[in-house]
């Protein structure tokens, strides 16, 4: 089960894919499919990272994260 994390919701365009970047602000980058796109920042809320989690933009539009199964590691 997923929690939500941030409080921004943030639109989708098609042709891009969504990602937490390592500075903890969400980005976008085009799609192979997507020739005339520029990535960039989307989002204005910083994130702080925890480890053994897996963060994504859920179908609402808002930072989610849920715990990562790593089947006896780590």
């Amino acid at each position: 089960m997923a929690e939500r994390i941030s409080s921004e919701k943030l639109s989708r365009d098609d042709g891009y894919l969504y990602y937490l970047g390592k500075d903890g602000y969400v980005w976008r980058t085009p799609m192979k499919t997507n020739s005339r796109g520029r990535k960039g920042k989307v989002g204005s809320e910083k994130i702080k990272r925890e480890e053994g989690y897996l963060y994504f933009l859920d179908k609402a539009g808002y930072v989610s994260r849920s715990k990562m199964n790593r089947k006896g590691r780590r």
